[in-house]
Formats: C-alpha cells, structure tokens, sequence
C-alpha cells in the first residue's frame, strides 16, 4: 500500500510539472508572437520652444531624416517630424523592421529641445549607439549607427 502511495505521487508530481512546461512554453510563444506589455509612463513635460534664430526661423536638430545603413531594410528614408519614431517588428511602428532580433516595441526616438534621443524599450537584444548599449535616453550624434539585430539606422541633415 505504501508503495503504491509513492507511485501516485510521482505520476501526478510529474503532470503537474509537464503543465508548468506547458504554461511556459505558450507564455513564450505568445509573448515572441504579441511582444511584451508596455507599461506607459507618464508624458515627459512639454518642451520648451526651440530658441530663434537671427533670420527668424527656429533652430532645429540638424537631423533631417532617419536612414537604414545595414540589415534586410538597408537604403530605407525617413523623414524626421516633430514627433517620435518608433522602432520594432509590431505594426503600429513608424519604422516596421523585419529583423529576428528586433522585439515588438523595440526602441524609439525622440524629438527634444534640437535634438535627438534614442531610448531602448526593454528589448530582449537591446538598442546600441556606437557600440555601446542603450540604458536610458541617449542622445543621438548626426551619422552615429544605432543598431537594432542586424538592422543599422543612421540620423542624417
């Protein structure tokens, strides 16, 4: 009786350890397939108005537009706004990038006070600015390579 005790403990210890398997794997797959949640911070304040210039235009960040350099999008343009760029294989991403080493929401750029920040978005591989890994909001040198996987993007005037 005792033994037979045993062997049923063993059997049900061992399928509640293959659903653990089972849990992880489709959390895993769905988070590979849907990307991790975003948690949304608060907006940073509004910046303030870029100073003028004699000649009355207001001076802006030299870049003008966002150029993928190396990877399966390579030769790809953006124009550069007043507004930030995201990064990413989702969608909803200014800049979709069909990368294997890229997450959902990988990185984003942004706009503040002339110039450019680049921010990395708890990415599994994470965002680089010449060669050094991005660990909060970096600003973004002209022709600087911010690689994403094997995807190179550069700011340009």
């Amino acid at each position: 009786m005792g033994s037979a005790m045993v062997v049923a403990a063993v059997k049900y210890g061992l399928l509640a350890l293959l659903w653990v398997f089972v849990v992880l794997a489709f959390r895993t797959v769905r988070s590979d397939l849907y990307g991790s949640r975003v948690v949304k911070t608060p907006a940073p304040p509004p910046v303030a108005a870029a100073p003028k210039v004699p000649g009355g235009r207001r001076s802006r960040s030299a870049a003008r537009r966002l150029v993928v350099t190396e990877g399966a999008l390579a030769g790809t343009t953006i124009k550069l706004g007043d507004g930030p760029v995201t990064l990413g294989r989702a969608d909803d991403s200014t800049l979709v990038l069909t990368d294997d080493y890229a997450s959902s929401r990988h990185a984003r750029l942004v706009p503040s006070e002339g110039v450019w920040l680049v921010e990395d978005l708890g990415s599994t591989n994470g965002t680089y600015l010449n060669n050094a890994k991005v660990a909060r909001p970096t600003q973004v040198p002209v022709g600087a390579p911010i690689r994403i996987g094997k995807t190179v993007l550069e700011l340009r005037p």
